[in-house]
């Protein structure tokens, strides 16, 4: 196992669900409820000294259980190592922590997943629509379920040419 994810593994064993390396990539599932306490680990441990938030992301798998997956991927700039954790929620309960209090570039990317998925980020600042307009609630366009044409397309062409004129 690589030597990050091993660490991670001993300091979180109940918060670590598993370590993939693939083509010189390492991805670290942990659980929602150590989500933060892992992303500060990683940014303030010397050995880690990830500074760098790089994206936000977040996955549908609508087959499974925990059917969303909000992937993090931070960079060492001194480091130069790269190390992309995750997690998995269930549609009724689609929430996780903020990390805006550990890395600042947060703000903008977890509210466009939540924009485009509709996955809430517990403690966030300022969580709001930041590419739909606000008064757009006909869903989550990434969804897998969502549909192709969109809900309300029409509604909200008409709603962004009144807004143009």
């Amino acid at each position: 196992m690589h030597p990050i994810a091993e660490r991670i593994q001993q300091l979180f064993p109940t918060g670590f669900v598993k370590a993939v390396e693939w083509r010189g990539d390492l991805a670290i599932t942990v659980t929602r409820d150590s989500l933060h306490e892992v992303a500060r680990f990683l940014r303030d441990d010397p050995a880690m000294d990830c500074d760098y938030l790089v994206h936000v992301s977040s996955v549908d798998w609508p087959d499974d259980e925990e059917r969303f997956e909000v992937v993090y991927e931070v960079y060492s700039i001194r480091k130069r190592h790269r190390v992309r954790f995750k997690t998995r929620v269930p549609e009724s309960d689609c929430e996780v922590d903020s990390l805006t209090d550990i890395w600042k570039g947060a703000n903008f990317m977890e509210r466009e997943v939540y924009d485009m998925m509709g996955i809430r980020f517990r403690n966030h600042p300022d969580l709001r629509r930041v590419l739909m307009p606000d008064e757009y609630n006909e869903g989550y366009p990434l969804r897998k379920d969502f549909p192709l044409r969109g809900k309300g397309w029409r509604d909200t062409f008409e709603f962004l040419n009144e807004a143009q004129s």
